[in-house]
């Protein structure tokens, strides 16, 4: 069920409000052009600036859309472990099929915390949870030594990795088996990440580039590794763009560019500056998205 190109949603907004109407065509959309499957409320959706009611609306609309269609991965991560369950219980009565769960940031707990921390979102669900290791973000980085005692736990299925490092995807299978589903949380080394043994992406271009994402995907699990390179030397310029200022600053200019949503964030957040504009501009055209 949990693999290929999943795409982490942004959350569009329209005068400092969650704009419903694109929201839904949007998830429909992202269905529609073949998305494997769908990551709302996680970093990408702006989670840190959504209340806790909205972060569960949000949730409700994706499954409600996807109605199936594609899983729907939720995100459940919090610093404050009782917040965290809150959110993974909600999504779980939600019809969500997995839960995406963030290393807690800024408190920054040693790696039995770590282990306790996610033992006890375990204990208190019945959905597949995705561990979401991103030290970039959250400062932590969880070892491989405590990611394979969390494996031993009934729901922990697999990691969304953002650490960089794609010798990770070799030194996983070794620990956990080729059964622990590893999705890449970087669209830029997604390649290499999928001829180490991954299993998909959670991916922000696929948030502007559903159909060839998804592409690029399967060709990754078809083992067409020349194809699949065909289609990142079209991506690549797309992947780096949306990375030149934070993220979603990038997918919400290139979204509004589409036609797909406004070009609105929330501060502490702010729209890309001009230069940011034309690159963005430019890889849209080279990868066939704009004319």
């Amino acid at each position: 069920m949990f693999k290929g190109s999943i795409t982490a949603l942004v959350t569009p907004f329209r005068d400092g409000a969650i704009d419903w109407k694109a929201f839904e065509a949007f998830v429909d959309w992202q269905v529609t052009e073949g998305s494997h499957g769908l990551v709302p409320v996680g970093t990408t959706g702006e989670s840190p600036t959504l209340s806790h009611d909205e972060h569960k609306r949000v949730v409700e609309a994706c499954v409600k859309v996807a109605s199936g269609r594609v899983p729907v991965i939720a995100g459940a991560g919090s610093n404050n472990t009782a917040e965290a369950i809150d959110l993974a219980q909600f999504a779980e009565k939600a019809g969500a099929n997995a839960l995406l769960v963030v290393t807690p940031y800024y408190n920054k707990p040693n790696q039995e915390g770590l282990y306790r921390h996610f033992k006890a979102i375990n204990d208190a669900v019945g959905l597949p949870i995705f561990i979401y290791n991103i030290p970039g973000r959250s400062v932590i980085d969880m070892s491989v030594e405590t990611m394979a005692r969390l494996n031993e736990l009934r729901n922990i299925v697999g990691v969304k990795d953002a650490t960089a490092k794609v010798e990770r995807v070799s030194a996983q299978r070794q620990a956990m088996g080729p059964g622990f589903i590893q999705l890449s949380g970087e669209d830029g080394t997604a390649l290499a990440f999928m001829a180490h043994g991954g299993h998909g992406c959670i991916s922000v271009t696929a948030n502007i580039a559903p159909r060839l994402c998804a592409e690029f995907q399967n060709a990754c699990l078809a083992g067409d590794f020349a194809k699949a390179l065909s289609i990142q030397d079209k991506l690549y310029p797309l992947h780096h763009a949306l990375f030149i200022e934070p993220n979603p600053q990038g997918a919400k200019y290139a979204l509004s560019l589409i036609g797909k949503m406004q070009n609105e964030l929330r501060l502490p957040l702010v729209p890309v500056a001009p230069s940011t504009e034309t690159a963005l501009r430019k890889a849209l055209e080279h990868a066939g998205l704009l004319s």
